[in-house]
């Protein structure tokens, strides 16, 4: 396959994400969306945390096991992103975006 300038596959092979999105959707029933980030709030160091959501926006509770799991598991596949800062993981589409930026507040 091709690769583009920075070694990176011209057409990342995107199994891997829908696989982990599958198998994260039979882990947290009923989940939509996993905010994660380095920012659990149980600890005072950067330690691996996820935050899921409905579809409706509304939290699905998890264990702290398994909101670290989650975490680690979304943290292996992107392993290039900065994760100082919070992604959200769509489970419909297994794509991956920055949700640190809130729209509508200034300074």
């Amino acid at each position: 396959m091709l690769a583009t300038p920075s070694e990176t596959p011209a057409c990342p092979n995107t199994a891997r994400q829908h696989r982990l999105a599958a198998q994260l959707a039979d882990m947290i029933p009923g989940a939509a969306t996993l905010r994660v980030g380095l920012s659990d709030p149980a600890q005072t160091w950067p330690h691996p945390h996820a935050i899921a959501k409905d579809a409706g926006g509304a939290t699905v509770e998890l264990s702290r096991t398994t909101a670290s799991v989650a975490a680690r598991w979304v943290m292996r596949v992107w392993p290039d992103v900065n994760w100082t800062r919070p992604h959200t993981f769509d489970l419909a589409t297994a794509t991956l975006t920055r949700s640190d930026l809130v729209v509508g507040r200034g300074r």
